[in-house]
């Protein structure tokens, strides 16, 4: 009967055009604007790390003076080379890395291309596990070659192919600011956004294309970038060195479980007191360990005025199925001497509001089709725009399904109070008008 019901939907739409069309109109506009706002929140607000969101903490510490001293502020965003490197010895969780971004020239023996500047990645030999960077070809440093600031480093796929014309490049040598350093491994493409690894040196975008252990930088001394932020009453001549009261590098662990937090966050208060204790610190302990999404969600990762779009872009759907609903009630009431005529001839008023409510569904699905449209339309006036996170405005295979889920089921919703009135059309005053 569903199908008869469709066809006698596809009938209707030929008998009522302008109407038809009105509602089309009206569901494909709502669709579109909710489709696009919807799409760019989720680029903005998704998980980028799913399989251990829960797991990954950011480590912050208070190294700072007693100048301007609030008790229970925001500590550092960023750790100290010596606190970074006192963690990472010390080694308190299953995995931990410390990291910070760079970029440098890079050059090849054996490619003809000249040298050319790209991203770089200090970082240690946890840093690939930890955040699941896949491997296509050799494996990432160990942590020997940490301690031993060997010159190795890992390289992307994009980076591979253009200096050695291969994916396999395991084993030839790169120049970094004219050091030598051996590709040990090659990265698949890995971007996860938003970067919740380093949000201090870019949130989306800026792929990264060697990676390097970060002693192995210290000692090459290769320029640096992200943010930086000095403290204390002297001058500081190189913020870089490992004793300088500067914060720059991030700090993560993984544990293996979210109820290990509180206990690795007790090692790090007491961290904070010993080093209170040598004089390092002047503040009590003021440390914070919070996950990938508490993470993201304390830098406001999703900017204001996205989520009010969204909220302005679902109101505007509500009130597009407000008119819909008004539009379905006209059209089946004017349909009252047919429907009263197969309510005489035996149907129930459950098959009367079941062909109701298919035809809604059959608008909903025209409606879906002119919303995917319009959210593809106002996607591209996304990327055009002047952000960073522009370009990754796209419609994905769940999200183009979910635009006719949507579609359809706000106009079912939308055709049960008119299928519920046509339903309760009483048969006997249609046969005698």
């Amino acid at each position: 009967m569903l199908a008869y019901y469709f066809r006698l939907a596809l009938r209707s739409f030929g008998r009522n055009k302008i109407l038809t069309a009105l509602m089309v109109l009206a569901i494909g506009l709502g669709i579109g604007a909710a489709m696009t706002t919807l799409t760019v929140f989720k680029v903005l607000a998704g998980d980028p790390i799913p399989s251990k969101s829960d797991r990954l903490f950011h480590v912050q510490l208070d190294p700072a003076g007693m100048d301007d001293y609030v008790a229970g502020e925001e500590p550092e965003a960023q750790l100290t080379r010596f606190d970074a490197a006192a963690l990472l010895a010390q080694a308190k969780a299953p995995r931990q890395t410390m990291m910070t971004g760079g970029g440098d020239v890079v050059s090849a023996d054996a490619s003809s291309l000249s040298p050319f500047l790209t991203r770089l990645r200090y970082t240690s030999a946890d840093f690939f596990p930890m955040f699941q960077v896949p491997l296509l070809a050799g494996q990432p440093w160990t942590k020997a070659e940490d301690d031993g600031r060997a010159r190795v480093a890992v390289i992307s796929r994009a980076l591979s192919q253009k200096l050695f014309g291969t994916i396999d490049s395991v084993g030839r040598d790169i120049r970094v600011s004219g050091h030598s350093l051996r590709v040990v491994g090659v990265a698949d493409d890995w971007a996860p956004q938003p970067r919740f690894f380093d949000i201090m040196s870019g949130i989306y975008g800026q792929e990264e294309e060697i990676w390097l252990p970060i002693t192995t930088a210290f000692e090459l001394t290769l320029g640096r970038a992200g943010t930086m932020n000095c403290f204390g009453r002297q001058a500081v001549t190189v913020p870089e060195a490992e004793n300088a009261p500067c914060t720059w590098i991030q700090y993560w662990v993984e544990l293996d479980s979210p109820a290990d937090a509180p206990e690795f966050k007790s090692y790090l208060n007491n961290y904070s007191g010993q080093q209170r204790a040598a004089g390092r610190f002047e503040r009590p302990a003021n440390t914070r360990l919070r996950n990938v999404l508490e993470h993201l969600q304390h830098h406001d990762v999703v900017p204001g005025d996205v989520r009010l779009q969204l909220w302005l872009a679902f109101g505007f759907l509500l009130v597009c199925l407000v008119n819909t609903v008004g539009l379905l009630l006209a059209k089946f009431l004017r349909r009252s001497g047919e429907i009263g005529v197969r309510r005489a001839l035996g149907a129930s008023r459950a098959e009367i509001f079941k062909q109701c409510l298919v035809e809604a569904g059959t608008v909903g699905l025209a409606g879906g089709v002119v919303g995917l449209g319009l959210a593809l339309l106002g996607l591209w006036a996304v990327r055009q725009r002047p952000t960073d996170y522009a370009a990754l405005a796209q419609l994905d295979l769940g999200m183009l399904l979910l635009t006719f889920v949507l579609a359809i089921g706000a106009s079912l919703l939308a055709g049960v109070l008119p299928a519920w009135r046509a339903m309760r059309i009483t048969p006997a005053i249609q046969l005698k008008s």
